[in-house]
């Protein structure tokens, strides 16, 4: 598989487990506007009808993520949405290959996502802990811009993307185990 492709997968997955709907009406409107040229199987989502509902479900996003409860039930349902529509764009955009690579390239996509999410959702529970609002939204703002950034940087510099959502994969796991770390040990001093 080449570069260009593994790096539209990763970068994209990684983007789509932060928001997946600021991840395809991104690559949307990159493709909607010229700015780059997407697999022939991708380039759907230049449709008015499918960017008109990423676009509509981005602003509820928006709104959803701000609110500290609203948040995590957003992000629990969103753990069975992210994740495989990561692998379905995946599945997309790697039209070209055989289909084990296809099949592979989805799977890798979901799990990258899945990492994703968890490392947001993991973060989100450490910011919610604090009790005034602008840390929650400083917090979400950031990481709808890093799904935005990092979907345009999978589409135009897919070798870029691949290197950072690579590195990015590792520290979402690292924050994930950290965080079940702490837990462990505080359930410990709890329950002796």
């Amino acid at each position: 598989m080449p570069v260009g492709s593994l790096g539209l997968v990763f970068g994209a997955s990684f983007a789509a487990g932060l928001n997946v709907y600021a991840t395809v009406a991104t690559l949307g409107l990159l493709q909607r506007f010229g700015v780059v040229t997407l697999p022939a199987p991708l380039q759907s989502l230049a449709h008015p009808l499918v960017l008109t509902i990423a676009l509509l479900l981005y602003v509820v996003e928006f709104f959803a993520d701000k609110i500290p409860v609203v948040d995590h039930v957003w992000d629990a349902i969103h753990t069975f949405v992210r994740p495989p529509a990561a692998a379905v764009l995946a599945y997309a955009a790697v039209a070209g290959v055989p289909e084990p690579w296809r099949l592979a390239a989805a799977l890798l996509a979901g799990t990258v996502a899945l990492a994703s999410h968890g490392g947001k959702a993991t973060a989100r529970v450490a910011v919610n802990a604090s009790p005034e609002p602008f840390s929650n939204w400083a917090v979400s703002v950031g990481e709808d811009a890093l799904a935005i950034s990092l979907a345009w940087l999978a589409a135009s510099h897919p070798a870029l993307a691949l290197g950072l959502a690579i590195v990015l994969t590792v520290a979402a796991v690292w924050v994930v185990v950290l965080f079940f770390r702490l837990l462990r040990g505080m359930k410990r001093r709890v329950f002796g």
